[in-house]
């Protein structure tokens, strides 16, 4: 097979298209699939942040209806909804705004499954919440979704009842969390030791270190872990001050996108190519382990063939 780019499914927008902004309208979905399939992300997955319910309302609708659509079809390829089920709590809540943050309802999501046609393929949730696993049974067993952990301060025991009722991902495994944690009580180890979750990272060279990114293939393998963007909205644009996801940040040259009142990162301003690029100069995986990461374990966590997508125009990619 012709390898003509990656499969990103955590996209919150990229050259100033945003997915969650109440502004959102078909002609930048278009736009947004266009410049990615240009960057080298052959399909993504649309991420919806932490909002209010009317935006859900409004942008679910719209992005299912684009998915069909010439430019879109074949490689804007699902929903990952990142909230609002989320923890309100410092550090674990990141960039998302707590004020919008709800608890997990098994109606309520199947409001919004409903409002996307079914399209909602990746749900990120904070286990941990009142409802939590609840959701993530009713979820597992009744829609075409794979349940996430992410965003969440969950025990151990909480992580392994997540695992038995049905959620097998973690979303950008060693972010979303605190920067400190217990040395045995510790989200990051307990996730990385659970066999049964497969483990987003974003591999920008802002969000992770070298020894971290070594810790996750050692304990996962190439066959048990993905590589993501988080690009956000920004993404793409000039260095300098922004507003992204409503917060004041700082995108640098080098992608990282701080936000300038507190100690965390805002996503990323780096595409899925970029953070496979920085993954392939560490030497940590052969390139088919590569094209695994990037391409093939995203592609089976949608359940979607290579024929399935729009690749035919595009040139071979190149590193």
């Amino acid at each position: 097979m012709i390898r003509r780019g990656f499969i990103d499914l955590q996209v919150n927008g990229y050259l100033g298209v945003d997915f969650t902004a109440p502004s959102l309208r078909p002609e930048d979905i278009r736009r947004a699939s266009d410049s990615l399939a240009k960057a080298g992300t052959v399909g993504y997955c649309a991420t919806l942040i932490t909002a209010p319910l009317d935006i859900y309302q409004r942008n679910l609708p719209l992005i299912a209806k684009a998915m069909e659509e010439p430019g879109n079809r074949g490689r804007l390829l699902g929903i990952h909804l990142e909230g609002p089920y989320l923890s309100v709590k410092e550090g674990a809540r990141g960039a998302h705004q707590a004020v919008w943050m709800r608890r997990p309802d098994t109606e309520e999501f199947d409001r919004l499954q409903d409002w996307a046609g079914g399209n909602i393929r990746i749900l990120t949730l904070a286990p941990e919440l009142e409802g939590g696993l609840k959701l993530i049974r009713h979820v597992a067993e009744r829609h075409p979704t794979r349940v996430s952990l992410g965003h969440h301060l969950a025990t151990r025991e909480e992580i392994v009842q997540s695992i038995a009722a049905g959620a097998s991902l973690v979303t950008h495994l060693g972010n979303g969390c605190p920067n400190l944690l217990p040395r045995h009580e510790n989200i990051i180890a307990h996730q990385l030791a659970a066999d049964a979750l497969t483990a987003g990272v974003i591999t920008d060279g802002n969000h992770l270190p070298e020894d971290f990114i070594r810790i996750v293939i050692k304990c996962k393998g190439p066959g048990r872990m993905f590589v993501v963007s988080d690009s956000a909205p920004i993404a793409g644009l000039k260095p300098g001050l922004y507003t992204n996801m409503g917060i004041k940040v700082h995108l640098s040259d080098t992608g990282r996108i701080e936000q300038l009142t507190t100690p965390y990162l805002a996503g990323s301003g780096c595409t899925m190519a970029e953070c496979m690029r920085h993954l392939r100069s560490l030497g940590l995986l052969s390139d088919d382990e590569l094209w695994r990461v990037g391409f093939e374990n995203p592609l089976g966590i949608l359940g979607i063939s290579p024929a399935d997508l729009a690749m035919d125009e595009l040139p071979e990619f190149r590193w």
